[in-house]
């Protein structure tokens, strides 16, 4: 993933790239969460607790904006 504002490159394993593409396509976190559970079949307390280090850590890097004040990915 490139961030042409800061010019930076980030990279995203396949579970990372599916969290983006569904927060992109506007996906809950429920939704997120059952979905990875599934296809990569994870404990969904474990990919809640990763899913939501990942937003934090796209936020902090202002690759999304922050969800819970009214920001889209």
């Amino acid at each position: 993933m490139l961030d042409a504002q800061q010019g930076e490159m980030f990279s995203l394993n396949l579970v990372g790239s599916r969290m983006l593409e569904l927060l992109a396509q506007g996906s809950t976190e429920p939704e997120i969460v059952n979905v990875i559970s599934r296809e990569f079949r994870v404990n969904p307390q474990v990919v809640e607790k990763d899913l939501i280090e990942f937003i934090e850590t796209l936020t902090n890097y202002k690759l999304v904006e922050d969800q819970k004040s009214g920001g889209t990915a």
